[in-house]
């Protein structure tokens, strides 16, 4: 299908920096600090729209917040839920790349699609507190987020790597995550009715490593202790999270896993990967799901990637 086709290629289409679902990357560049938007309900992309009633017709849709959305899965998933109907908000640093994805998603086939890009530094609580209030001011609500944006550092000998670099991995990873879930929480505690679903981005280094990735490696065993923390605090309140764990799907920053990654034997080999639309599809089927259903855990990478066997 032409949407199958537009979606496929918006998967792989190049963007410079790392984002969580990905292995492998270089070291990232430094975080540009994002004006906090000058209000909940105006941000620099989009003019103040009235708040959309969600009885009947288009806004009637669920939903999303994805974060990481200028590239890669974040891209990947926005294209699938939007296909889905939902109503999908774009939050991530890069102005120009949330941009091209809200052009993507309009190119999804979906009549109508509502979409807002909301440039944020998910590092800074402001920020993070002013997306979500942007997207309940929009939308009147938050059904789903897909915390997704994260970050690999640099791809070095523990002893080599600084402080620096393994702190700005921590605060996008982890503490981003946290701040997003934290806000994803309150808005779904206090919205009529009451209730949503947190999906987190994990990876395959959630249950084993690669070499040279301590950072990201430690952050994501860090984000199955948040899901599950998070599944259990909002049972009370119709929250459901669950993790999806990815392993080597074809985003930019895969592609030394076609040319040749580092293994855990010392030896430099190819390893295959997945289309990203594949992950997407997944993520939107969890979604999908009514609040009394979770899938908790799970795993979707390329079929015979080193996972299984390694050590």
């Amino acid at each position: 299908m032409a949407y199958d086709a537009q979606r496929r290629a918006a998967a792989t289409q190049a963007e410079p920096s790392a984002r969580a679902g990905h292995v492998g990357g270089t070291a990232t560049a430094p975080r540009p600090t994002l004006p906090a938007p000058s209000s909940p309900g105006r941000t620099p992309l989009t003019a103040p729209a009235p708040q959309e009633v969600r009885e009947g017709g288009a806004a009637g849709r669920r939903v999303a917040v994805v974060t990481g959305a200028g590239s890669g899965i974040g891209r990947a998933v926005a294209l699938a839920l939007a296909a889905d109907h939902w109503a999908v908000v774009l939050a991530g640093r890069r102005v120009q790349a949330l941009e091209e994805t809200a052009r993507q998603v309009g190119y999804a086939g979906v009549e109508g699609p509502a979409v807002l890009p909301v440039p944020t530094d998910v590092t800074r609580p402001d920020q993070v507190d002013a997306l979500f209030a942007t997207a309940r001011d929009r939308f009147g609500r938050v059904d789903l987020l897909f915390n997704n944006a994260g970050a690999f550092g640099p791809p070095v000998p523990l002893e080599e790597l600084s402080y620096d670099d393994w702190r700005a991995v921590v605060d996008v990873n982890l503490n981003g995550a946290f701040l997003c879930a934290r806000a994803a929480f309150r808005a779904m505690k206090e919205q009529e009715p009451q209730g949503g679903r947190i999906i987190n981005n994990g990876s395959v280094s959630a249950h084993v490593p690669r070499p040279h990735s301590i950072a990201y490696t430690a952050t994501k065993h860090a984000m199955t202790g948040l899901t599950k923390s998070l599944s259990l605090d909002g049972r009370p309140y119709r929250i459901a999270c669950g993790q999806i764990d990815i392993g080597n799907a074809a985003t930019e920053m895969t592609g030394r896993m076609r040319t040749g990654t580092l293994q855990a034997s010392g030896r430099t080999e190819v390893e295959p990967v997945m289309d990203a639309a594949d992950v997407a599809r997944t993520v939107a089927h969890m979604a999908a799901l009514p609040l009394e259903a979770n899938v908790q855990f799970a795993t979707v990478m390329a079929t015979t990637m080193p996972y299984i066997g390694r050590g």
